[in-house]
């Protein structure tokens, strides 16, 4: 059988491009720098938004909606934002056949709208904290797309929270990097994350912090998953968001903001795929058990939609595929692209033996299995699998993970994973001298691996690698 995907140690970024176009995830827009999301790619994106706004909920933030348009005087506000997105705005001065009398601009990122209406509904301390979330698109324009991972337009989320004082608001921003984003990326994408401290080169335009969650990819290289910023009081005074405190005097809030996006799937591609397509991990599978009707014969149909709702009652997300009119070696290779972690397939020799063959996606182990134990088998497998998907990301990266002692050594290291280098052996000079070549600080971690309150803590460790 001819290859369907390019290998990935022959050519990892055509191998990417290979598997999305397909396993039907995406396709390049009519504008360049635009994709279209497939069903089978946005169902996943689905499965995501899903796990992530259950736990953006957990920790009290409600979803609301912003204008996609932002007057281009509010970006202008605050000067170091402005600047930051400045290379990347999408600017409209024209529309309904007349010039504007003011551009606006299609939404980067929501701080200055959001912050404008803040403004107006926080008056006293009891209205804090304001805690809100919006799913949306954005627009950066970019010069060099790459489906996922750099588009002109994506989906996020993004969440923009203000408080009564500093320290309440750099807890809430390290609540949504642990208990949403990491343990989301963690427990559900099985992608391993460092979670640190971004450089002051580094850090989001207008922030006073940025952390960061980075993922290693399967070539070695770093994706920066998510992030989390504290905001201080910057866009505050920029807006006038104050507030009366508990003492009557007027005070400024404290604002925060984080998000993630479909970068993600760029990243669950390059993090757990193989030579013969996607593997998504069970817990974010929306098909979990791919159901496949060999050929028909006599009752096969009939055990086929039994197994089928056996595995639905016992809570598993099921698919069914009884197109017998088409081959089943180009049905099976089908399933293995789109990554489903188990294949249970039926045929009429099966059904007279009373068994079912049980394939997994992550081990490619095929065992004949009693219809009868067919449930518990595959409830069995989508737990082990989940696991091994993490750990074998977890192994890899731990492979290609090296501690040095130099700047030297770091940049030498990162050309095939990543370096772990004292930061002092680093610092903002060494930093420019790796930019120079393609090698960034991803970020800064304490010792036992926690994140930094700053990056002038003694001990620190930088993790420098390149980068998507």
């Amino acid at each position: 059988m001819a290859r369907v995907l390019t290998p990935r140690a022959e050519d990892f970024p055509r191998w990417y491009q290979d598997l999305i176009a397909k396993a039907q995830l995406a396709d390049n827009g009519p504008v360049r720098g635009t994709m279209v999301i497939r069903p089978a790619g946005y169902s996943i994106w689905e499965r995501m938004q899903a796990e992530m706004d259950a736990r953006i909920k957990v920790a009290g933030a409600e979803n609301a909606y912003f204008p996609l348009f932002i007057p281009e005087s509010y970006l202008k506000r605050e000067a170091e934002h402005v600047e930051g997105f400045s290379p990347e705005l999408a600017v409209v001065t024209h529309a309904g056949g007349k010039q504007l009398a003011e551009p606006v601009v299609v939404r980067p990122t929501s701080e200055t709208v959001i912050g404008e209406f803040m403004a107006k509904w926080v008056d006293s301390y009891r209205d804090l904290p304001l805690l809100l979330n919006q799913w949306a698109n954005v627009v950066r324009w970019e010069l060099r797309p790459r489906t996922f991972l750099r588009t002109s337009e994506f989906l996020w989320q993004e969440g923009h929270t203000a408080h009564a004082d500093e320290a309440d608001a750099r807890a809430y921003a390290r609540r949504i990097l642990h208990e949403v984003y990491e343990d989301f990326m963690v427990g559900v994408l099985g992608i391993p994350v460092v979670v640190g401290r971004k450089t002051g080169r580094e850090r989001f335009a207008g922030a006073t912090n940025t952390m960061t969650l980075e993922g290693m990819m399967g070539d070695g290289k770093a994706l920066q998953m998510g992030t989390s910023h504290e905001l201080g009081q910057n866009f505050a005074k920029a807006f006038d968001i104050s507030f009366s405190g508990r003492g009557g005097g007027k005070e400024l809030a404290w604002t925060t903001s984080w998000g993630t996006s479909t970068r993600m799937l760029g990243g669950l591609i390059m993090a757990h795929g193989d030579d013969n397509g996607l593997r998504v991990p069970p817990k974010l599978a929306p098909i979990q058990a791919y159901l496949m009707v060999v050929k028909a014969g006599e009752g096969v149909a009939e055990a086929a939609a039994s197994l089928r709702d056996g595995l639905r009652d016992a809570g598993v997300r099921v698919g069914l595929d009884d197109r017998v009119d088409t081959p089943f070696g180009r049905r099976a290779v089908d399933a293995e692209l789109k990554g489903y972690p188990v294949r249970v397939e039926l045929g009429p020799r099966d059904l007279a033996a009373g068994n079912a063959v049980i394939v997994r996606r992550v081990t490619s182990a095929k065992t004949v299995v009693p219809l009868a134990n067919v449930v518990a088998e595959v409830t069995a497998a989508l737990e082990a699998d989940q696991k091994a998907l993490h750990d074998e990301a977890l192994a890899f990266r731990e492979s290609r993970t090296v501690e040095v002692s130099s700047l030297a050594d770091a940049i030498e290291a990162a050309q095939t994973g990543w370096a772990r280098v004292p930061w002092s052996a680093v610092g903002p000079q060494g930093e420019t001298e790796a930019n120079g070549k393609a090698v960034t600080v991803r970020c800064l971690v304490r010792p036992d691996g926690s994140v930094p309150d700053s990056e002038d803590e003694p001990g620190l460790v930088a993790i420098l690698a390149r980068s998507y």
